[in-house]
């Protein structure tokens, strides 16, 4: 066999050889590689995260993990690892899965009434990567509440109860002036007018929004009762809201699983800022995160003489409202009578 033969012969075998190498590479590659039954499923991937930090991250949704690995280093993908919340769906291959993962998906974060800032702090570090320890750090900073004329004790007004678009790898501080953001966004000029002519402020109508929050769930109502409230702030009167008064003592106790279902008289006795029983005007801050139906309560009451409220007996979840003490004392005593009867004694 003559030089010239064989230089062919081994062209075929070098391009053969290519061939094969090229489909399995091809096959490698291209084939479907994961290992979840889901339609799809979201990894997160955490901020400076590593080649072995991905990999272990992934692989429990991937059937091959040394063949991901292999298409990830030809890609280059962890050269630039990115954090984040990313989708993979069922039967992608690899190319597709680290592709998948150079994509940051971003989702809708949802808050509602939270009681304290500790709560609201550890409801959103279940959704992004900060957790609760920055969250509440990046809260109360003493800079960022000097720059939002805030305090610890009301700057959970900031923090407006909605549905939100984020990353998942969100930090601390940027959630917190995101949220600065969407505060000041809500209050436009004209709920500021709305404020100013009830005589308060926007972070007194938190607050008083919080009480209404409280006291009652029925957003229709809420208008009234805090109609109510506002005409005692009017007359001078003492607001002498019980969930002020239920807040002072989980407060007192540091202890807020304390359930509290009939407020006694001794609790009307709690020495706290927040007992409106006790103290006049508004207590320090809200006593829980007020929604937007509450803060629109608040700023478009219902315009009444009422001055008294108590919770009905014949419309479960509503209120009994009165002008006179006599009318009120009436009411009350009804109520009195039904709970006793239910053996509800705290």
């Amino acid at each position: 066999m003559n030089i010239k033969k064989i230089l062919v012969y081994f062209s075929l075998i070098v391009v053969v050889a290519a061939s094969i190498y090229g489909y399995m590479l091809y096959r490698n590659i291209f084939s479907p590689n994961t290992n979840f039954t889901e339609k799809e499923v979201f990894v997160n991937i955490p901020t400076d995260a590593d080649a072995e930090t991905v990999l272990k991250i992934v692989s429990p949704y991937i059937k091959d993990i040394e063949l991901f690995k292999m298409t990830a280093e030809k890609k280059s993908y962890f050269a630039n690892v990115k954090s984040g919340r990313f989708l993979f769906k069922n039967n992608m291959n690899n190319n597709d899965l680290v592709n998948a993962l150079r994509v940051n998906v971003p989702f809708q974060l949802a808050f509602n009434n939270q009681e304290r800032l500790e709560d609201f702090a550890g409801r959103i570090a279940s959704q992004i990567e900060a957790d609760s320890t920055s969250l509440m750090k990046s809260f109360t900073d003493e800079n960022f509440l000097k720059e939002q004329n805030m305090t610890r004790e009301n700057v959970i007004s900031l923090f407006i109860p909605n549905s939100y678009e984020f990353f998942w790898n969100t930090s601390a501080d940027k959630f917190r002036d995101r949220m600065a953001k969407e505060y000041r966004k809500f209050w436009t000029a004209e709920r500021i007018a709305k404020a100013q002519a009830q005589n308060l402020t926007p972070l007194q109508v938190s607050v008083l929004a919080s009480i209404v929050h409280k006291e009652t769930v029925k957003i229709d109502e809420r208008p009234r009762v805090a109609g109510v409230y506002l005409n005692r702030l009017k007359k001078g009167m003492k607001l002498e809201a019980d969930p002020t008064v239920i807040y002072a003592v989980k407060n007192n106790a540091n202890d807020f699983s304390i359930e509290i279902k009939r407020v006694l008289y001794k609790d009307l006795e709690t020495d706290s800022p927040y007992n409106t029983y006790k103290y006049e005007g508004l207590p320090l801050g809200p006593i829980a995160m007020p929604d937007v139906t509450a803060l629109e309560a608040v700023l478009n009451p219902e315009q009444h003489q009422y001055i008294y409220f108590c919770a009905s007996v014949t419309n479960f979840g509503y209120h009994e409202f009165a002008v006179t003490p006599a009318q009120h004392e009436a009411n009350r005593k009804k109520y009195v009578a039904w709970i006793s009867k239910q053996g509800i004694k705290r």
